[in-house]
């Protein structure tokens, strides 16, 4: 009985890691950081969170195609990588790995290991948490693959 009790105890610790692992209004707060260069704009044009126009929109950015948001204008890092993986949106895990070192990530899977990225901030901590906030303002977000490694893929079809 206390065998089953502890495994119990143990699957349900484990189950709800992920949840503590993530928190959308720590990242919210984390945005902070953010929006010196972006802003979150919702289809209607109405704030959610006033920022700079520095940097994309990042209203829908869960699941959104990398580099493709109308009118505005990418570097050529992020073309690049948008251009090597042909149907790519960004999910949780790109966009973390991508907040974490976003030259590098460009580097890494753009096809051009000298590949720059405008955007020079580096998250050091708290990524998911802000991952976590950016997908409360993706209502079109599809569901998150629970485990990646950050690479950019094309949704499943």
């Amino acid at each position: 009985m206390m065998k089953t009790s502890l495994i119990a105890t143990l699957t349900m610790l484990a189950l709800a890691a992920p949840a503590v692992a993530q928190d959308a209004a720590k990242g919210e707060k984390e945005f902070n950081k953010c929006k010196a260069c972006h802003m979150i704009q919702d289809d209607a044009g109405t704030d959610i969170v006033k920022g700079g126009k520095t940097g994309p929109n990042l209203y829908g950015v869960v699941g959104r195609p990398i580099a493709s948001v109308e009118g505005f204008k990418y570097g050529d890092g992020i073309l690049k990588l948008a251009e090597a993986n042909p149907g790519a949106v960004w999910d949780i895990h790109s966009l973390k790995a991508y907040v974490t070192d976003p030259t590098g990530y460009l580097d890494k899977y753009s096809g051009d290991e000298k590949a720059k990225s405008k955007m020079t901030f580096k998250m050091t901590k708290n990524q998911d948490d802000l991952v976590a906030y950016l997908v409360t303002v993706s209502p079109n977000a599809p569901a998150q693959p629970a485990e990646g490694d950050g690479a950019p893929v094309a949704p499943a079809q």
